[in-house]
């Protein structure tokens, strides 16, 4: 546990925050940085098989097979980035042995987490808690899943006895703005399936995902003086206005749960002549994600109508879909991943992700992969935090999938 726990800590203090606005790959130079350092820990414990794709920023390892037996190459997959938060000089702060009361992350500063506000807090009592200084992210949201992964491996390669088949592993960039699965060489990553290990607390586990469109809304108005307006003016803004009011206004993230699908208005610039409107569409149901999708335009499309030329241009931009329509062809993952918790007395909690993974992509590139637990909490701010035990048990249940995977009968 000292070397995940000094692994962890060693990582979390690279900052490695992705940059929706660079072209580069991967966005920032971090990224790159941290790669490196993960290739020469790769290489330290023992892989030789190390790869790192300047065109798409993955860095991939390959674990032997121990046997001659015919076993399904499983892969494993974490990112490099962290959210669009503050990640300049990460502070981790190590409470050894968790009482279950408010944790003062920063006490010049007066920054309190407070279990009122996090009651999942006391879920961690006597467990070794690793919160932030309360001034950046933790970076748990993706870094726990790397070093997990990584002690899996090397527990592995302790034990040449297990047998097991060929494991492949992949650390790419830029989950966190949605680009990096885009490049991902699927081709050159010959799992029958993979796990992406980015998800919260212990149990926690996704194989369905939202599907998922922006759609980008643009207006053109008439702006003339106010005095002389009448008949002349087109206020862009008003017209944005009537689009959203148009919209199912219960159907927003803040009234939605489990499967219900959404609109989300993330921006709205607007003056009187001209006015950019921002949504993201998501539903579970493939369906109802392209009705979704077909009523938007159809408002648009009634409003166009009713002005005096067209005035309002709608772009739509699938995102990703939800990996549930590929992984339900073949449960295998899924069942592979909820044995190996049972076998370590986890309680599987399997819901439907309302967001989407680097697996969601991946999926429709033909490797299934569903979405395995970190342990971590309260991701993307600075109430982030995760345990060392619930690490533990990560790493834990990726040697159980891939122990269960050279058990599963062949035919």
């Amino acid at each position: 546990m000292s070397q995940l726990l000094e692994r962890f800590v060693r990582y979390a203090k690279v900052n490695t925050r992705s940059d929706a606005t660079s072209q580069t790959i991967p966005t920032t130079q971090g990224q790159v940085d941290f790669a490196q350092i993960i290739e020469k820990d790769l290489t330290d414990i023992g892989l030789s098989e190390i790869s790192y794709n300047e065109k798409n920023g993955f860095l991939t390892a390959v674990l032997p097979a121990t046997t001659d037996k015919e076993i399904p190459t499983i892969g494993f997959i974490a990112h490099l980035d962290t959210a669009d938060y503050n990640a300049e000089n990460i502070c981790p702060t190590i409470f050894s042995d968790y009482d279950g009361q408010d944790v003062v992350l920063n006490e010049k500063a007066g920054i309190i987490m407070k279990t009122e506000e996090f009651p999942n807090l006391k879920d961690y009592v006597g467990q070794m808690l690793i919160t932030t200084d309360g001034t950046t992210l933790l970076g748990a949201d993706d870094k726990a899943g790397i070093v997990e992964i990584l002690e899996a491996v090397e527990y592995l390669l302790a034990h040449p006895e297990i047998p097991h088949g060929k494991v492949l592993l992949a650390f790419g960039p830029d989950e966190e703005i949605g680009r990096g699965a885009d490049r991902f060489d699927a081709a050159n990553f010959p799992a029958q399936f993979a796990y992406t290990v980015d998800s919260g607390r212990v149990g926690c586990f996704e194989y369905e995902t939202f599907n998922a469109a922006q759609a980008v809304i643009t207006i053109e108005g008439t702006s003339v003086h106010p005095g002389t307006a009448y008949g002349t003016m087109v206020n862009a803004i008003k017209l944005g206005e009537s689009i959203d009011a148009q919209l199912p206004q219960a159907e927003v993230p803040e009234r939605t749960r489990g499967y219900e699908g959404f609109y989300l208005l993330t921006k709205f610039i607007g003056s009187l002549d001209q006015a950019e409107l921002t949504y993201i569409i998501r539903d579970h149901n493939k369906e109802l994600f392209q009705k979704r999708k077909q009523q938007l335009a159809k408002i648009v499309h009634e409003l166009n109508d009713s002005l005096d030329k067209k005035r309002i241009t709608i772009d739509f931009l699938d995102q990703y879909y939800n990996m549930g329509e590929i992984i339900e062809k073949d449960m295998t993952p899924v069942e592979l991943a909820t044995k190996a918790m049972a076998n370590l007395g986890i309680k599987p909690d399997i819901q439907p992700f309302r967001g989407g993974t680097d697996g969601s992509k991946i999926s429709f590139k033909g490797i299934p992969t569903p979405n395995l637990f970190t342990g971590g909490e309260n991701f993307h701010g600075q109430y982030e935090f995760i345990t060392l035990e619930a690490m533990e048990l990560a790493a834990k249940t990726i040697v159980e999938i891939i122990k269960e995977n050279a058990n599963k009968p062949t035919f």
